[in-house]
């Protein structure tokens, strides 16, 4: 009974130590505490009768017969006696005796399991998800078992707004390497080394990924009773958004929207892609709802609420042209990232961008976001079209592209610098479309840059072609960033 306390309740030592003040002797433990260690000394002199192993955990020893040893300190094991191992340590002392087998591993077994570092049992996916946290930084980084190869890992960094995955393999003898002309002998070597030389991954390696509880890819769908909608933060033409909690004691964004708004078809596209979707700069996705009235689709809580209220608010009306540039840049990001994975938004405006502590700024609402199967998305239903924000093609035709998007991008512009104003005010939706058929364009608002307002008529051209991508915005966007932040320097 003691001996298996001790071994799956050692959390319990204490209590087990007044229960039992002097140890049973375990089966095997036959020899006298001089005789075990004259016998492992000689033994341990000999490679052939021992094996390295690594201790785990701290053990602190309870009778004579068994051995202190420290969490990470490398002992010869000489044979097992039962659920115990006869060791000597290996830091040259004659200190010998029984330590639990579930304390010690064998040092040619990987021994970086309960790295910090190391997340078992994790994929591609899951890794960016952690990174992308707001728990994790740019910098930081995570080893995980390859997807593809066995005896294989890979080490994943975050750099800004995307994370590199690096395979780690092993040579015939047991070593690891990214680069095949630099090997080491563990992980943790090669962690030590790229973090002093990181330019040669061109990655810096800063901070072990903090940890936390992921979402099975099978859970997403939650019961109802565990939210509960508090504050109601705003409605869109697709449906109201609250902040709530989840069971009671996380804070989350919960958007809410009727069965027969939607029909079943577009609202697992919509989920699809929340949930395939990681970035800094897009809303993430908690859980849905999806039996009963209304539909839930949970995301994480920004606090400031959505980009237009904000920069309408005695708080953003005091951000500076630099600050707006930073908004724009953020936005951009988000966008370029979804061009990239051939998502159409659909509704990008300042209402669909939240905003967090620090500036921070994310995409939300994917209500009318659709993956990109063909050229272009027409839907067949009528729905309801922010014509405003909407390109002609899209507004007249039902047309939706990416470059719908980059139109809809140069209107949100137009609300950052105008610090909320509505696009086209006292304007009719068929007297905007009339007037754009004829030329017309929004003027460039008083806080906005000239190369900023170039770059808005650009979004605004009548030939789809014509338009930028969101990559060549991100980048033009960057730079004029780069050089005002010089200015001001």
């Amino acid at each position: 009974m003691e001996v298996f306390a001790r071994k799956n309740m050692s959390f319990l030592d204490c209590l087990w130590d007044r229960m039992w003040p002097h140890l049973e002797q375990p089966s095997g433990m036959s020899a006298s505490p001089d005789q075990n260690q004259n016998l492992s000394l000689k033994e341990a002199s000999d490679p052939s009768t021992s094996t390295t192993f690594i201790a785990l955990y701290d053990f602190r020893a309870r009778s004579n017969e068994e051995l202190t040893v420290r969490q990470g300190e490398s002992l010869h094991v000489i044979r097992k006696q039962g659920d115990y191992v006869l060791a000597v340590k290996t830091c040259g002392s004659s200190e010998v005796g029984l330590v639990p087998t579930n304390y010690v591993v064998e040092s040619s077994k990987e021994f970086f399991f309960n790295e910090p570092w190391y997340f078992d049992g994790i994929s591609r996916t899951e890794a960016e998800k952690l990174l992308f946290s707001s728990l994790n930084q740019p910098g930081s980084y995570l080893i995980r078992p390859s997807e593809t190869y066995t005896d294989q890992y890979s080490l994943s960094v975050r750099i800004q707004n995307r994370v590199i995955h690096f395979c780690i393999k092993k040579t015939d003898n047991g070593k690891f390497y990214i680069q095949k002309n630099r090997s080491f002998s563990s992980l943790q070597d090669l962690l030590t080394f790229y973090k002093m030389n990181w330019k040669h991954i061109k990655s810096p390696v800063l901070y072990p990924c903090v940890r936390q509880e992921l979402l099975s890819t099978d859970a997403w769908e939650q019961p109802r009773s565990d939210f509960q909608p508090r504050r109601k933060l705003g409605e869109g033409y697709f449906g109201e958004v609250w902040e709530g909690m989840w069971k009671g004691t996380y804070p989350v964004a919960i958007k809410t929207m009727k069965q027969a708004d939607v029909n079943k078809t577009d609202l697992q596209k919509e989920i699809q892609a929340l949930k395939s979707l990681q970035h800094p700069n897009l809303i993430q996705l908690f859980a849905v709802c999806t039996i009963g009235e209304p539909i839930y689709i949970v995301t994480e809580l920004m606090q400031k609420g959505n980009l237009l209220s904000y920069i309408n608010s005695l708080e953003g009306r005091v951000l500076s042209p630099l600050h707006l540039m930073y908004i724009t840049c953020q936005v951009a990001e988000g966008m370029a990232y979804l061009a990239e994975k051939h998502v159409v938004h659909r509704d990008l405006a300042a209402r669909n961008i939240l905003v967090g502590d620090n500036l921070s700024c994310k995409i939300a609402d994917f209500g009318l976001a659709r993956l990109l199967k063909e050229e272009f998305y027409s839907p067949s239903s009528n729905t309801k079209i922010p014509v405003k924000w909407t390109a002609p093609e899209a507004a007249n035709y039902q047309r939706y592209s990416l470059k719908s998007d980059v139109w809809s991008y140069g209107i949100v512009l137009f609300e950052i610098f105008t610090y909320g104003e509505q696009p086209y005010s006292g304007m009719t939706n068929r007297e905007v479309l009339e007037q754009l058929s004829h030329g017309y364009r929004l003027p460039r608002p008083r806080a906005c840059p000239v190369d900023v307002y170039q770059i808005m008529l650009s979004c605004w051209r009548d030939e789809e072609d014509m338009r930028p991508s969101f990559q060549n915005l991100r980048d033009k966007l960057n730079s004029i960033n780069t050089n005002l932040n010089h200015m001001q320097k």
